[in-house]
């Protein structure tokens, strides 16, 4: 009878380790709980299209659900801080783009360091430039739109982001390979920015091909150029700067996911690798040419690379320029 009675509580220990085992294989460590992706825009711009999208996929992929939070300001800087001062756990992850590098350009200080406040878990894809205005401003062509800024210097407004923004280093350097003076609005968000072109209150505007598309085809805007240096499948009609007669002037904005330095390696692994499968779906990858963004999956390190070049490049973009915020 003890033997019996010890084999019965040695069958039951055994039941209990494989019950165990079973409940964390189906319950990882990682995540447990809702995922917030801070969009540092309002709603709206390319950040924000592309960002819940992404975020979407991701939702399943994970099986919790990433959240958007959307905190615009100080072109884009007010939801970066947060985010690094945010736990580094894996539950706070920031949407970053070129804006994010071209912030650190121009200002002598920041809440945060670009290279040192994040690891970097994958980018997402890039887009080129594009050059839009209103269509009752009555530009055909982007000739026309340099010579009507020649014959009246500084009387051209574009909308911007703010001053050191991806929108604002697109115009001036603009500006300087056509050699020409226009003014710039600026604006909390792409989206906000958009809406006054589209409106008529701001003639021109300098935006990702990706974030201006569907108003393209809704004919909201025209697009007179955009900066890439060949022309894109989604407006194949539509020349490079280059090709219009301004060479010199390729302008592309990419975007990627973040989070605060620190963030354990096997979170970020496998937020990378969620990332990765994303993109390299089919359907991503048809959504994100149709919206004229060539879909990108960097490394950590080579993401960390291209943030530490993009750096110097616009630093030196911006002296030439002497665009600067104290």
């Amino acid at each position: 009878m003890k033997l019996r009675t010890g084999a019965l509580v040695f069958a039951l220990g055994l039941l209990t380790i494989s019950s165990a085992a079973v409940h964390s294989a189906e319950k990882p460590d990682f995540p447990t709980k809702p995922i917030r992706w801070i969009i540092p825009f309002p709603p709206g711009g390319s950040n924000d299209v592309l960002g819940r999208y992404i975020g979407i996929k991701l939702s399943e992929r994970l099986r919790e659900q990433v959240v958007i939070d959307n905190r615009g300001g100080a072109n884009g800087i007010i939801g970066a801080d947060i985010a690094a001062r945010a736990a580094a756990d894996g539950y706070t992850l920031l949407m970053v783009s070129t804006s994010f590098v071209m912030n650190a350009a121009v200002r002598s200080s920041l809440p945060y360091d670009v290279e040192k406040s994040f690891d970097p878990i994958s980018t997402i894809g890039s887009s080129p430039n594009s050059i839009v205005v209103y269509p009752g401003a009555g530009f055909k062509s982007l000739r026309d739109l340099v010579d009507r800024a020649r014959a009246k210097p500084a009387a051209i407004f574009y909308a911007s982001t703010g001053v050191g923004g991806f929108n604002h280093f697109g115009g001036e350097l603009f500006k300087k390979v056509a050699g020409i003076n226009m003014l710039m609005v600026p604006y909390k968000g792409g989206g906000l920015a958009m809406t006054d072109v589209m409106a008529g209150q701001v003639p021109v505007m300098f935006s990702s091909l990706t974030q201006v598309l569907p108003h393209l085809r809704s004919g909201k805007l025209k697009v007179l150029a955009i900066g890439a240096n060949k022309r894109s499948s989604a407006v194949p009609d539509v020349p490079t700067v280059g090709e219009a007669g301004y060479p010199g002037y390729e302008v592309y904005v990419w975007w990627g996911i973040v989070a605060p330095a620190g963030t354990p390696g096997a979170v970020l692994e496998k937020l990378r690798r969620a990332t990765t499968t994303v993109l390299q779906n089919p359907e991503t990858t048809k959504r994100l040419l149709a919206d004229s963004a060539e879909p990108m999956t960097l490394m950590p390190a080579e993401f960390r690379k291209m943030i530490h070049d993009d750096l110097k490049k616009w630093t030196d973009v911006a002296k030439q320029a002497g665009i600067r915020v104290e």
